[in-house]
């Protein structure tokens, strides 16, 4: 190997050394410098540096040992293919009982995660009688809501309390609990639970966002937006075959017995008026006294009402219906029904969501429903009103 350094020389010439090109002579050191003349290149010199060694370490070669074993060497072990599959099949095994019991431990403490979401960790769903209420238990664990306190309800619902152990008991797996379209009436509780709860320790900020939500339906309530009347030009518009009777006049048929209930029991002496005018798309607001009167009535609701009013509304797209729906079912509010009540009369699912979806059926009743959409939304507001229902029904106290 070659190793070249530079060093200064005497009057300033720099020197190329090479270790490999001159033999070595005590304390003078041949070196080479670069020519300019005629003979481009390197020329020895003698220099006044001693010669440095980098390493003092002498090679030295390896020893073999003799060999002092007697016979042949031994055969190359042979692995068994049982012994190796079995062997896998425990250890996975073992890796997967670990890995349920800790997420089964997780799940029991609110963390669950990972694969035990894809499996159902109960497998039985009962009501539970407790001194503060009905509790659905799944096996021997209580269900809880999101803040983690126990799901307890009313002793004059147990119907709500068992559709709620229905839900649980047909979910496959703990994922599918983390979906509401699957648990409305769980979510729906909760909704009303934590109504409760802010109004026992006085703060009430859901009860204000839920009447300010709820009152912005008022102005542009489905059942006060009433169709102009139809012109003659284009005929048949209006009088298809299994049609004679407008829109319009459907749309008041169906509106003036609610708003004729609402006035007379729940809001007697106010006045609720139609939203549009014939020539105009922009809605007219309600009276003042009007919107006071329902607002302050609206905030006076218990929690079970509050909650199953909006769903209703926003279902519904309407507060008026909402109203009517709420006051037929709850026994909070069975005072405005009267004595007598109104035998043959129910205000049901099926009235609610014909009153709240009158233009849609109207208009597929002319032109014809679309597949996957319109059977879907019929449906769908039926169920959510169906769980208003299931909300604040039950036996009077």
């Amino acid at each position: 190997m070659k190793r070249v350094a530079q060093f200064p020389l005497l009057e300033g010439k720099l020197i190329a050394r090479s270790y490999s090109n001159y033999q070595q002579v005590p304390h003078i050191s041949k070196g080479y410098v670069w020519n300019n003349g005629p003979t481009n290149g390197l020329k020895p010199v003698a220099t006044g540096f001693s010669q440095r060694h980098l390493h003092t370490t002498s090679s030295k070669e390896a020893i073999a040992s003799d060999i002092s074993v007697v016979g042949p060497p031994p055969k190359a072990p042979i692995p068994s293919a049982e012994h190796v599959d079995s062997r896998v099949v425990r250890r996975r095994k073992q890796a997967e009982l670990l890995k349920r019991g800790q997420d089964l431990r997780d799940i029991a403490g609110g963390k669950g995660s990972g694969t035990a979401k894809t499996k159902r960790f109960w497998k039985d769903v009962h009501v539970k009688h407790a001194e503060d209420g009905l509790q659905i238990l799944l096996d021997k664990r209580p269900l809880r809501r999101p803040t983690k306190d126990i799901l307890k309800i009313p002793h004059h619902k147990p119907h709500l309390a068992s559709a709620i152990a229905l839900e649980w008991d047909l979910l496959v797996s703990a994922q599918q609990a983390l979906r509401h379209h699957l648990i409305p009436l769980t979510s729906l509780v909760s909704r009303a639970l934590d109504i409760a709860d802010e109004d026992t320790k006085g703060t009430g900020d859901t009860r204000a966002s839920i009447v300010n939500t709820v009152m912005r339906y008022l102005d542009t309530d489905s059942l006060l937006c009433w169709a102009p009347e139809a012109e003659a030009d284009p005929p048949g518009y209006e009088t298809h075959v299994n049609r004679t009777e407008s829109l319009r006049s459907i749309q008041i048929r169906t509106a003036r017995p609610i708003i004729q209930y609402l006035t007379e029991r729940v809001w007697p002496g106010i006045e609720i008026i139609p939203v549009l005018d014939p020539d105009s798309i922009m809605p007219i607001p309600q009276p003042q006294m009007t919107q006071d009167v329902i607002r302050g009535w609206v905030s006076g609701l218990p929690a079970f009402e509050l909650a199953g009013l909006e769903r209703a509304v926003l279902a519904g797209k309407g507060l008026l219906g909402a109203v009517r729906l709420v006051v037929e079912w709850s026994p909070e509010l069975s005072h405005l029904k009267g004595d007598q009540g109104d035998v043959g009369q129910k205000f049901g699912i099926e009235e609610a969501a014909k009153a709240a979806s009158l233009e849609v059926d109207w208009q597929t009743g002319m032109w014809g429903a679309v597949e996957d959409t319109h059977d879907v939304e019929r449906e769908d507001i039926r169920r959510q009103l169906g769980s208003v229902i299931l909300l604040v029904s039950g036996q009077k106290t």
